[in-house]
């Protein structure tokens, strides 16, 4: 049984009433050149430390409940594709007239201490890239109305938006495409502990195989990395080889794992297209440049930060609409690796 509990916001009101002064004189001890006895000063600021109270600075003085600020949630920013997806966030933050406060998380706790971190500035809008947000930090942040909404990830909370690339379309071009091209033995290649978005993709390129892995002289088979990066993927190839297993075709879960892979299959004496065919998943600046040159499926980074915020002010307006999925149209980009 988890006795862990979830920490609440503490108010001014609440310093007010253990320091035993008005909610006024808590205003006036943070508020620059603010008129207050230093004895009364000393009090809050006592009361202040013994609570964990976190001023507000950025919508002191301000008529209103929310700052003008979105924060967003990330991680892994060596990826080329969550650089990419952060640019377009800040780029569409800025001009819409916010601005954003970004925290980079490392594990389940950074998360949780972001959340609560983001309602004691009462952001105007809370985005996950990265991470499962804990339901009670979540329904926090909904009673304070500040709307949430997750990117590529599976978020189950009724009024919590989701943002995704339509991983069935890619999953089925991906298919057509090695289907097409001929090839026999088809890789999934996936990180042994996937996020939600890889697991997604690979249960859909699956499924679009079903009818093919069905005659005899096909298969299907599941390549996992140890790492969910360049090297995991790279590392990956190596052992593909040297167990003797043959593929002329192979889907990636991400385009850093496929060039990775590409890369490792080289160095084994292994090339795309003529050995195997090749595709990855984002259209990162990666892929394009001249020694991959990736076949790789294609979501646009800004029509998802463009839906992001959408869903991040229609919400605003009406908290109580029904949860929205809203899909990135994807296309299938050829290239080198899978003609």
């Amino acid at each position: 049984m988890n006795n862990k509990k979830t920490k609440t916001v503490v108010t001014a009101q609440d310093v007010a009433d253990l320091a035993g002064v008005s909610r006024s004189a808590v205003s006036r001890t943070f508020t620059e050149n603010g008129s207050i006895s230093e004895q009364t000063k000393a009090k809050v600021l006592r009361a202040a430390e013994q609570l964990g109270y976190q001023v507000n600075f950025l919508a002191q003085g301000l008529n209103r409940r929310r700052s003008q600020l979105i924060g967003v949630v990330v991680a892994h920013l060596s990826d080329p594709f969550r650089s990419s997806l952060l640019e377009a966030l800040l780029s569409e933050i800025k001009s819409r007239g916010y601005q954003a406060l970004v925290t980079e998380v490392r594990k389940d706790d950074d998360l949780e201490d972001t959340l609560r971190r983001f309602t004691q500035y009462r952001v105007s809008g809370v985005v996950v890239t990265s991470g499962q947000p804990p339901e009670a930090l979540v329904e926090e942040c909904l009673q304070l109305s500040i709307p949430v909404v997750g990117i590529n990830r599976a978020i189950n909370l009724s009024k919590v938006d989701v943002v995704c690339s339509d991983n069935q379309k890619g999953a089925q071009l991906a298919a057509q495409q090695l289907m097409s091209a001929g090839c026999q033995t088809i890789g999934w290649l996936n990180y042994k502990d996937s996020t939600w978005s890889g697991v997604d993709r690979g249960e859909h390129f699956k499924a679009a195989l079903h009818d093919w892995n069905q005659q005899p002289a096909h298969q299907l088979i599941n390549i996992k990395t140890e790492q969910n990066c360049y090297e995991g993927a790279r590392a990956a190839a190596h052992q593909l080889v040297a167990s003797g297993q043959q593929v002329d075709g192979v889907f990636c879960a991400t385009a850093l794992m496929a060039c990775g892979f590409l890369d490792g299959m080289r160095e084994q004496g292994k090339h795309a297209p003529e050995d195997f065919h090749l595709i990855g998943f984002d259209n990162t600046p990666l892929t394009s440049q001249y020694s991959y040159q990736l076949t790789t499926i294609d979501h646009s980074v800004k029509e998802t930060a463009e839906k992001v915020l959408w869903c991040l002010e229609s919400r605003a307006n009406n908290p109580e609409l029904a949860q929205r999925q809203e899909q990135v149209a994807v296309s299938l980009l050829t290239r080198h690796t899978s003609p």
